[in-house]
């Protein structure tokens, strides 16, 4: 699914142009579901290739799958926004063909920074719970000062 299919051009937000240019992101195979308001969901099928050794997804695609989303919902609101940190922690083993859905919610923002937190789930079931920290980047002839 492309960013924005089903959605009204008056529903597209600035995070619909981030995905859209997320190569990362969509060669994974993951789909922006919605985003606005400091809200985003995101899905992936867990694919052989996101296989670790034991036979499990690997880790760092489930935070790839939750930090996508976090990055979404924080550039809901317009200006360009990146992360300053996350942390992840993993409570259920995930298995070639599950499809993970990644909800991020907006916890607060105050200046430049926000605080997010995303659960990721297989169906009903929470396999990971994400908190990430935004920094609003200030224009500045191509610098921040994030």
């Amino acid at each position: 699914m492309a960013a924005g299919n089903g959605a009204a051009a008056s529903e597209r937000t600035a995070a619909h142009d981030m995905f859209d240019a997320d190569v990362a992101s969509r060669s994974l195979g993951i789909e922006l579901v919605s985003a606005g308001g400091g809200a985003a969901e995101a899905r992936m099928r867990v694919t052989a290739a996101m296989l670790n050794g034991h036979a499990i997804g690997h880790g760092g695609y489930v935070f790839l799958l939750a930090d996508t989303a976090f990055a979404l919902a924080c550039n809901s609101h317009g200006p360009v926004t990146v992360a300053a940190g996350g942390e992840i922690s993993f409570l259920r083993p995930v298995r070639e063909g599950d499809l993970l859905t990644a909800h991020a919610t907006e916890r607060t923002r105050y200046g430049r920074s926000g605080i997010y937190d995303v659960t990721v789930r297989r169906g009903d079931e929470v396999v990971a719970e994400f908190r990430g920290r935004s920094r609003t980047l200030v224009p500045d002839a191509g610098r921040s000062t994030a």
